[in-house]
């Protein structure tokens, strides 16, 4: 049939026949393309009433979101004020919160071994009229991941790999009542985010732009947020071609690299960029840098890139429209609880360091 439309185009029926065949198989590709790139995921919308639809499409991502009633047997469910409902994604707007017991945990099932980005939600929006913001502990099995202080909206993200095939998130009371918006868990390469042992709690997560986005799935195909950066004393420069991700496991998002960071004097080092985080953890740096200039055969961008004054790599230079990425190869403890990183131009360098985008966390 399809071969005597082709012979026969002017037929119109046949060629909106065509027309019609073309874009099912174009939507099917769609479909499944979008199912094969959040394979794994877990969205629960925590408190979702049982009177509204699960799963559920989040409009804003277009990631499907389930009732988490399956996943714990404890809990009351609540709601923010709907005042507040507004400023906020859907599944945030509703809260599981646990009056009864210490400990209260989710059994979730996943892959055991398989490297997880585990992120926590809580937006207290006075779900209980009182006004009083909660501040708990948070457990993955017996260890402890990180206090929730509730004052201030909480995202909460670790990298972990389960030792078995189900996953216990606990919350735990300490002098208030715990509770949480949503859990979500993504799946990655485990020779993305590396640590010799235990997991990696997140703390900072900037790609550098003018812009105001927070970038997430669909740009970022593990659904990472990226929050904007950037400082009066750096300068942006931009490249509307596209950057090779695919010889790196981290593939970044496009929008991450294309606006790298450099020091608007040129002579200065890019950053004395600090990140506070406790002088107890182990910290490790993840530094993500793409070329987006194309440099004649007499230029160089070369710099070195120092962690508290301790080299980890010298004389770099970044690829063309190539993704790469650099971190300190053992984690470091950073005195006066702030950690700095450098990045310095080399003597034959002719332009300044860049830099796309930077991750920061403490060992678990």
């Amino acid at each position: 049939w399809i071969l005597s439309c082709l012979e026969n185009l002017e037929n119109m029926k046949c060629s909106h026949g065509l027309l019609l065949v073309a874009l099912l198989a174009t939507l099917v590709t769609i479909h499944v393309a979008q199912a094969q790139a959040t394979e794994g995921f877990i969205s629960l919308d925590c408190g979702l009433s049982p009177s509204e639809q699960s799963p559920y499409t989040e409009s804003a991502t277009g990631l499907e979101y389930s009732s988490d009633s399956n996943f714990i047997q404890t809990g009351k469910i609540g709601r923010i004020q709907r005042s507040l409902e507004g400023d906020h994604l859907k599944p945030q707007t509703t809260v599981r919160y646990f009056p009864e017991g210490i400990r209260n945990c989710y059994n979730i099932t996943v892959k055991q071994g398989t490297n997880y980005l585990i992120r926590v939600r809580a937006i207290y929006g006075n779900y209980d009229g009182q006004n009083v913001f909660p501040r708990f502990d948070l457990y993955i099995g017996p260890n402890f991941w990180t206090t929730l202080d509730t004052a201030e909206e909480v995202r909460k993200e670790i990298f972990h790999i389960p030792t078995s095939d189900i996953l216990d998130l606990c919350l735990v009371r300490t002098s208030s009542t715990p509770f949480i918006s949503a859990i979500e868990i993504r799946p990655l390469p485990n020779n993305s985010y590396i640590t010799t042992s235990g997991s990696l709690k997140v703390f900072s997560r900037y790609y550098f732009t003018n812009s105001d986005f927070l970038l997430r799935y669909q740009e970022d195909v593990y659904d990472r947020m990226w929050s904007p950066y950037n400082q009066t004393d750096w300068k942006q420069i931009s490249t509307s071609l596209t950057v090779n991700t695919n010889s790196s496991s981290f593939h970044l998002p496009q929008d991450t690299l294309k606006t790298p960071a450099t020091p608007a004097n040129a002579s200065e080092p890019l950053i004395d960029f600090e990140f506070p985080e406790s002088s107890n953890d182990k910290v490790y740096i993840y530094l993500h840098f793409a070329e987006v200039q194309a440099l004649r055969a007499n230029e160089t961008r070369e710099f070195d890139i120092s962690l508290n004054g301790v080299p980890i790599n010298d004389s770099y230079r970044p690829l063309y429209l190539q993704s790469e990425t650099v971190r300190n190869p053992t984690p470091v403890i950073c005195e006066n609880s702030k950690c700095i990183i450098k990045l310095s131009k080399s003597a034959k360098s002719t332009h300044p360091p860049l830099l796309n985008a930077i991750e920061g966390f403490a060992v678990a």
